[in-house]
Order: structure tokens, then sequence, then C-alpha cells
């Protein structure tokens, strides 16, 4: 039998800013044709956190709503790393 010990610790949560974390990303949705059949047609790529990537969404939904004139309500997904780490 192994013998452990058990203690109280408190951790600490907070983005994960090491090197090695993922990178923060951003993807647009259309809501409007979100229940779709084709939901990946709804759904722009990820694009890295920066102005290049915010942009780059942007892009995104307006080349959807000219294609789809109609289509007026986005969602944007942010995917940010966390890191719990004891204290």
């Amino acid at each position: 039998m192994t013998k452990s010990a058990i203690r109280e610790v408190t951790w600490h949560l907070s983005p994960d800013s090491e090197p090695d974390a993922e990178p923060i990303t951003r993807q647009m949705v259309c809501v409007v044709c979100e229940d779709d059949e084709a939901a990946s047609a709804a759904m722009s790529d990820p694009f890295e956190e920066s102005e290049h990537g915010v942009l780059t969404a942007q892009a995104w939904v307006f080349k959807h709503v000219g294609r789809h004139p109609g289509h007026h309500a986005y969602r944007e997904i942010i995917r940010r790393p966390w890191r719990a780490v004891m204290t």
C-alpha cells in the first residue's frame, strides 16, 4: 500500500502567456445560417489574435454578407488558452 499526504493548496488561474502557449484565435460565425446543414460554410477559419487577424475575420463577414445579403447577425468565438498554477 502506498501512503500519500494530502494538503490544501491555493490555485491561480490566468491567461496563458508562456512561450509554448497556444495562440489566441478568433473565428466568426453567421448566426443566420448556423442551423443550416452546411454549417462549415457559415464559419470562418480561425485567425490569430492580431490586427491582421481582426481585419481578416471582418473581411470574412463582408464576403459572406456579400453572398448572402439578408445575413446580418454574426457571432465571434475567441479561443484563449488559460493556465492553472499552484501559488
